[in-house]
């Protein structure tokens, strides 16, 4: 569909420009009262204010000049200069019948960093929102026409993988890997992914109690990280064994990335990145660590300083973090970078961000975006946990949600249950999950998240799926319906209105990084549909063009549905 919003504006424009007001500065927007337009423009007052005069004399004169364009069927001022408006059936049914969604392709390139997934460990609950969210933006940015990146920056180089060493050596002395001196070929050995996530918790409880158990996985991290042969083999293992699990969950997810970098591919850029630092003259001493101050003058609250290299000469997140921007910097040239992560990392990021840009290693015409996102919580609005009050995985929760979905599922569907109820599931939790402001943290019920009625996925689907039976008996009748003729009903012209603000809800949520602004617009059409469909017997409907009208329409929303809920990664099923 044509952009509705572009054209009344350029309109708005070009008839103020008639009566002598030059602005670039109209915005158009629904109108708040539908009962005396279907869009308004507030702008007349700021311009009355520019040229010293009387806001409704302005509207007077620009009214005169919109009544004649037939673009418009009503066109009326309210209060001290509002302008509302009302399309006319025949613009209307222009608009509708240019069925191109799509969008030019930009030359601007843009680095999502999401998931953050932990080498060794399982996927919790935790990392959910965290890649839902992360690859909707990247989906909706490459919609919009942008080129991007996306990567997991997975948790590989740290303290849980020197536990996990660790254990290991104490479990397998006689392995080669754990010995300095060796320089042969090393054995086969099995290390699984169950193993893994058995190891991983063991060893981060037993070094909270036990303190020379964690000084010696400390050592164990130190060498890993030095690259000593062994351990470099051994984590190498490790490293594939894991990620193929965290791509099995995250496929489960839809969510795909281009890559599968993390803490280890930074850790090689720190000495450049710490060479280059010094002669930038930033980095100053403090009780023996070394730090790059960040505070502003404007700042209310106090940042501390980044701490670069601790008084031992150990490197930390930080520094890690700062090295990932530097080598992504260096590797791709962005535009702009944004990180999908925790709220409560916030200020960890201002002051990397802060770094970034006061050492040069980014430009200040890069953009450098944290987007926090709350937590999802229980029923209860406590965190999620399993019964043994541990972290539930994201295997389970996935798995329990599937199981909800297949009871739920027509006893008729015979064919391709499970394949159902995974999709069921998956945009269940998604569209739960993106239904809030992306900071708000909010309490997942599966009973409520899992029904048909109300702002749930499965109802934005069986919506969907309604859509695309009457599509199908349709053309198993060899009903035609090529353009849209006949504007009749009142559902029929509010759908129509619905789907005109296509592209007012995608740029607000580009914007704005809202995926709520998708999910509410899906809820929209959603019940804008299911009320046409009810006042209009689409399939049996005598008159001709008014079938072919309405079938045509429903194609629309049908599409325009299936590109925003591909925006948020869910699949449609043929049935549910």
């Amino acid at each position: 569909m044509q952009k509705i919003y572009n054209i009344m504006e350029n309109k708005l424009k070009n008839s103020l420009k008639k009566i002598g007001y030059d602005t670039n500065n109209v915005l158009v927007s629904p109108s708040n009262r539908p009962d005396l337009g279907e869009f308004q423009y507030n702008g007349l007052m700021t311009l009355a204010k520019e040229y010293h005069q009387n806001p409704r004399d302005i509207a007077e004169k620009l009214l005169r000049v919109l009544e004649e364009d037939n673009f418009f069927k009503n066109v009326n001022m309210a209060g001290p200069g509002f302008i509302n408006l009302s399309i006319s059936d025949a613009s209307l049914i222009e608009l509708i019948n240019d069925d191109d969604y799509s969008y030019p392709k930009n030359d601007k390139l843009i680095f999502l960093d999401y998931g953050g997934a932990n080498v060794a460990k399982a996927l919790h609950v935790g990392h959910l929102r965290s890649a839902n969210i992360g690859e909707a933006l990247k989906r909706l940015c490459e919609f919009l026409g942008y080129k991007t990146i996306s990567d997991t920056h997975l948790g590989d180089w740290g303290r849980p993988l020197g536990l996990v060493l660790y254990e290991l050596s104490r479990r397998h002395p006689d392995w080669k890997f754990f010995d300095k001196d060796y320089q042969g070929e090393y054995e086969d050995v099995t290390i699984t992914n169950e193993l893994l996530k058995e190891i991983y918790p063991y060893a981060s409880n037993k070094a909270k109690e036990d303190e020379e158990y964690l000084k010696c996985a400390q050592e164990f991290t130190k060498r890993l990280q030095e690259k000593e042969r062994g351990l470099y083999k051994l984590w190498q293992i490790i490293m594939d064994v894991s990620k193929k699990d965290i791509k099995k969950n995250y496929d489960r997810l839809n969510t795909k990335f281009d890559l599968y970098k993390g803490e280890s591919n930074a850790h090689d850029y720190v000495p450049e990145m710490l060479e280059y630092l010094d002669k930038q003259n930033i980095v100053i001493e403090s009780e023996g660590a070394k730090v790059i101050p960040v505070s502003e003058p404007s700042d209310k609250l106090e940042i501390p300083p980044m701490l670069l290299i601790k008084s031992d000469g150990g490197i930390l997140y930080s520094t890690t973090e700062l090295a990932t921007i530097y080598e992504r910097v260096k590797s791709a040239n962005p535009d702009e970078i944004w990180y999908v992560v925790d709220k409560r990392q916030e200020l960890h990021f201002t002051q990397v961000f802060r770094a970034a840009y006061k050492s040069g290693i980014v430009k200040d015409d890069t953009k450098l975006e944290f987007i926090g996102f709350g937590t999802m919580n229980g029923k209860d609005g406590k965190p999620f946990k399993t019964r043994d009050g541990g972290v539930m995985d994201l295997t389970t929760l996935l798995d329990q949600v599937k199981e909800e979905a297949l009871k739920r599922l027509n006893e008729n569907i015979l064919e391709n249950r499970e394949e159902i109820a995974e999709d069921i599931a998956i945009a269940t939790i998604k569209y739960a999950d993106m239904l809030p402001n992306t900071e708000t943290d909010y309490n997942f019920d599966l009973e409520k998240f899992c029904s048909l009625d109300g702002k749930t996925g499965p109802y934005i689907l069986y919506s969907t799926i309604r859509m695309k039976s009457i599509l199908r008996k349709a053309q198993e009748q060899n009903l035609k319906y090529a353009k849209f003729k006949v504007l009749e009903g009142n559902f029929t012209r509010d759908l129509i209105l619905t789907l005109s603000n296509f592209d007012n809800v995608l740029n607000n949520a580009f914007n704005n990084k809202s995926l709520s602004d998708i999910t509410d617009y899906l809820y929209q059409i959603a019940t804008t549909f299911n009320r046409f469909y009810t006042e209009n017997i689409i399939l049996t409907e005598k008159d001709e063009d008014k079938r072919s009208s309405w079938l045509y329409l429903t194609s629309i929303v049908y599409k325009v549905n299936c590109l925003l809920l591909d925006i948020l990664a869910i699949n449609v099923p043929e049935r549910m």
